[in-house]
């Protein structure tokens, strides 16, 4: 008789866990939120690429716009030298 009864008690529990786990719409919506959560950070992590690029791009254009500068300035320092320099 205590087999019988432990025999029902443990098939009601699991009728019990199974019926009161989540629904198949439950669980299609928590998909969805997970998909929609990483398709959220791969957008961050593409827009994050494209400032850290768009910034290196600046940074370049920068640090070549004032290597001409330089270079003008003292290939303008030289030609100075040379019509004004020194008599022999």
């Amino acid at each position: 008789m205590k087999k019988v009864l432990s025999i029902v008690a443990i098939a009601a529990l699991s009728v019990a866990f199974v019926s009161c786990g989540p629904s198949k719409e439950e669980m299609e919506k928590r998909e969805q939120l997970k998909q929609d959560s990483i398709a959220a950070v791969e957008k961050a992590k593409q827009d994050s690429i494209a400032a850290s690029a768009a910034e290196a791009e600046k940074m370049a254009m920068e640090a070549n716009a004032a290597r001409i500068a330089d270079s003008t300035r003292v290939a303008d320092s030289l030609a100075a030298t040379k019509k004004g320099g020194k008599k022999k």
